[in-house]
């Protein structure tokens, strides 16, 4: 299958596509607060982990050139640093 060249923002685009128009309502429940959900932006696969490294490696070995986009579920971004917020998103 011949790879189709995305910029990372369409990357993100699709993701968020994805996490909001299925993925959401599957996994954002209390128990999953703060942990991050990696997406398989081609398949809509997904996979949740606490900190997303053994989901995008299960997400990985199922499809090995999967493009995968991860979103720290509840939060407006996944990681802060240095003085940044991290803010809760409840929707």
């Amino acid at each position: 299958m011949q790879a189709i060249l995305l910029s990372s923002e369409e990357v993100a685009k699709r993701a968020d596509r994805l996490y909001e128009s299925r993925i959401r309502p599957e996994v954002e429940i209390e128990e999953n607060i703060g942990k991050m959900v990696i997406i398989d932006i081609e398949t809509g696969d997904y996979s949740v982990d606490e900190n997303g490294l053994r989901a995008a490696d299960y997400l990985s070995e199922k499809h090995p050139n999967a493009r995968l986009f991860g979103i720290k579920i509840g939060y407006n971004v996944a990681a802060a640093f240095s003085g940044g917020v991290m803010e809760r998103v409840v929707k």
